[in-house]
């Protein structure tokens, strides 16, 4: 990789000159699909923008122009360019590179992404800060990757095009989210159909109204001139959506043609106002893997680097998405009325097995997870029972319509949070630490977190027959033991606890999966003579008044454990309830505090807080020595 060899910074790229600007995107594309082989990461969008990253590189001059990267797992190829190259074997690895974009990591990326949509409104305020303080710098939005499924992109170019700011869009076009776009929109910009005939033919008329208004003179025909104008770009131009924005559009151009691109950023960063430059682009282009398998590159286990196929896992275990998809695909056949709704992640739900059975009760609404939970509520409204499964960190952007459209009228609409808890290398930006908190202040809704794949079927079968909102959550991980098929478990009771271990003193009331590691802490603490309680606390809200008011008869400390944010979470819920109940019973917390968290392992980050069978353990050895020196 000689020329890649030779890149320290995005000066190095702009000295080069254009003939080598193509082998240098073979050899930026090589490295990537080697090096996330190994590391294991988002690996389809970072292909598909390699030639777009170099000729935004090579066009402007960052970080003094700013260009904004939407969806920050398309910048793989603009970290190794710009001066993290020998970093990217850390990608995703505790202490190193981040798989997004991150401020505090380079002064080029200008602001931080791993959400959908952000990039235009973000652009837009800093051409606002430019302009206030009279600076002159470009700023480019990179939108794409299924971004323009979401509204949010919408919202700033509404905004933009009303202010008239000089800011630059590159819609980056590559057909997909996770799974491919959906929407009208996505048919829209798939049926502008590139033709040099059609951009040539409108500015040619523009020029030549232009020049007859000149000659002609007078106030009506200079208007008579704008009206026609305006029709002929309504004829010619394929980019109209964007023009009646406010946009200049340019487009559509070859997103993996340098020159193309490189000519026209050359044209378009030298005028004004807002401008458009549409480029299609192929998601996961080069990546080893035939065309059917477009999806499974999105975010890629390590692989084989010749082949594109995963290596081989030690795990047997099925994964918590798995257990869930195949749960609904077979309640959905005792239930005519379920459906499931999922905002671009059919794979990363476990929906898409829903799908392939059930492909008239499936709903990919797109990136636009308030949509989704409205839409759901609609049909609910009409005696459907949806099931909306999207991340826990993805679903904190529905908020005000979980609590709006759903709650207030207390519809049975089912939330399935994929991703909670610690997310591992995906990171900050992909921590599902907040669902506890936010859906406990939800009135009406139900809180629920399973311990193992047949409690989450257990779950999903209460959920059908209860009459309002209702939520669970469980992690990326492997779901402990394996699950039955949905027709052998029933129903969870609702509201419900589960004593797993009995014992004294101490009671440990473990949330979801922190059953297991409480579960192993007190195996520990009985070889030191500590015998504790162990209950499973499945229902976080409402949870089981009559057990919790007899384990505070019989305990005389009630250590919480969850693996979710401590401030405002089932902890904090279950300390204001012990407090009205018995004043003396003590309630530890234990859980995530209240920080951001580097990407690592999710073993690692758990370990990090104390969430594991040892953590817990030597919690409770501390509060117990500390006990006896306080009687003594």
């Amino acid at each position: 990789m000689a020329l890649l060899d030779s890149i320290r910074g995005p000066a190095d790229v702009r000295n080069l000159p254009r003939e080598q600007l193509q082998d240098l995107a073979d050899e930026v594309r090589q490295r990537l699909i080697e090096v996330v082989s190994q590391t294991g990461g988002h690996i389809g969008a970072g292909l598909g923008v390699v030639e777009l990253t170099i000729a935004l590189i090579h066009s402007f001059e960052t970080p003094g122009d700013k260009i904004v990267w939407d969806v920050g797992h398309q910048g793989y190829p603009w970290k190794v360019l710009t001066g993290r190259n020998a970093q990217l074997p850390t990608l995703r690895q505790a202490g190193g590179l981040s798989g997004f974009l991150r401020r505090t990591e380079s002064e080029h990326d200008i602001f931080g992404a791993g959400h959908a949509g952000t990039a235009m409104s973000a652009a837009l305020g800093m051409a606002a800060a430019r302009d206030m303080r009279g600076d002159s710098y470009h700023v480019v939005a990179v939108v794409g990757d299924g971004a323009m499924t979401c509204g949010l992109p919408y919202e700033g170019m509404n905004n933009a095009g009303h202010s008239d700011r000089d800011i630059i869009m590159v819609l980056n076009d590559n057909g997909m989210s996770i799974a491919p776009n959906v929407g009208a929109i996505n048919k829209y910009l798939g049926s502008i159909i590139a033709s040099p005939f059609t951009n040539r033919m409108r500015e040619h008329v523009k020029h030549l109204i232009e020049r007859a208004s000149h000659l002609v003179g007078g106030k009506s025909m200079v208007e008579f001139a704008k009206t026609v104008e305006e029709s002929i770009k309504n004829l010619w131009s394929p980019g109209m959506i964007f023009e009646e924005l406010g946009f200049r559009y340019f487009g559509p151009i070859d997103g993996h043609n340098i020159d193309a691109m490189l000519r026209t950023f050359d044209l378009v960063k030298n005028l004004k106002g807002p401008r458009v430059v549409h480029v299609v682009t192929e998601k996961g282009k080069g990546f080893p893997l035939q065309e059917p398998d477009r999806e499974k590159f999105h975010a890629r286990q390590p692989y084989d680097p010749v082949t594109g196929v995963l290596r081989p896992s030690q795990s047997k275990a099925p994964g918590w998405t798995k257990v869930f998809g195949t749960a609904i695909t077979e309640l959905a056949a005792e239930h005519p009325e379920l459906v499931a709704i999922t905002a671009a992640m059919p794979s990363g739900t476990g929906t898409d097995i829903f799908e392939k059975r059930w492909p008239d009760r499936f709903f990919d609404v797109g990136i636009a997870e308030a949509h989704a939970t409205t839409f759901a509520a609609g049909l609910a409204t009409q005696g459907i029972r949806p099931v909306v499964a999207i991340y826990s960190t993805f679903l904190q952007r529905a908020y005000d319509s979980i609590i709006h459209d759903v709650a207030i009228q207390n519809l049975p609409v089912i939330f399935s949070m994929d991703r909670a808890g610690m997310v591992g290398a995906d990171g900050q930006t992909h921590m599902g630490l907040y669902d506890l908190a936010y859906m406990l202040t939800v009135p009406n809704m139900t809180v629920t977190a399973p311990r193992d794949g047949a409690e989450l079927i257990g779950l999903l079968r209460c959920a059908l027959e209860h009459d309002g909102p209702f939520c669970t959550r469980y992690p990326r991980d492997k779901a402990p033991g394996p699950a039955p098929p949905a027709a052998e478990v029933g129903p969870v009771p609702y509201g419900s606890w589960e004593i797993l271990r009995e014992g004294a003193e101490c009671a440990i009331l473990a949330v979801g999966v922190m059953c297991q590691p409480a579960m192993e802490a007190a195996a520990l603490l009985a070889e030191d003579g500590l015998d504790v309680t162990v209950v499973n606390c499945r229902f976080v809200k409402p949870f089981d008044r009559a057990m919790l008011e007899e384990l505070v008869r019989h305990h005389r400390v009630l250590l919480t454990v969850e693996d979710g944010a401590m401030v405002n979470g089932f902890g904090a819920f279950v300390a204001a309830t012990v407090q009205s109940i018995d004043s003396d019973v003590r309630v530890v917390v234990l859980g995530i505090p209240d920080r951001t968290y580097e990407h690592a392992s999710r073993a690692q980050q758990l370990e990090e807080v104390g969430l594991t069978g040892p953590g817990i353990a030597e919690r409770i050895r501390t509060w117990s020595a500390t006990e006896t020196l306080s009687a003594t």
